[in-house]
C-alpha cells in the first residue's frame, strides 16, 4: 500500500507545485486506511486547503488504492494540539 500512496502523491504533487504548495507523505495505518500527510508551501493556512486535500487528494487517493479510507493533514493535527 505505502508504493501505491508515493506513486499517486508523485501524480498529484505537480498540481499542488504549479499554484506553489506541496504534499509529503507522512505514514499510513493499514488496518483503518487512514493516510497521513503534510501540505507544504502554499497549501499551509490556505483556506481550501481542506477542500483540495478532502476533494482532490483523498478522492483521488480512494479511487486508486484499495483500502484507503481518509486522508488526513498532520500539520492541522499538530497545530491544533
Amino acid at each position: 500500500m505505502r508504493d501505491k500512496i508515493l506513486a499517486t502523491i508523485e501524480v498529484i504533487r505537480p498540481a499542488l507545485q504549479a499554484d506553489g504548495g506541496d504534499i509529503e507523505f507522512h505514514d499510513v495505518n493499514e488496518q483503518t486506511g487512514v493516510v497521513e500527510v503534510r501540505l507544504k508551501g502554499a497549501c499551509v493556512g490556505c483556506p481550501s486547503s481542506n477542500q483540495t486535500l478532502k476533494v482532490g487528494v483523498e478522492r483521488i487517493m480512494r479511487d486508486r488504492i484499495d483500502g484507503v479510507t481518509a486522508v488526513i493533514n498532520i500539520a492541522d493535527a499538530t497545530a491544533c494540539s
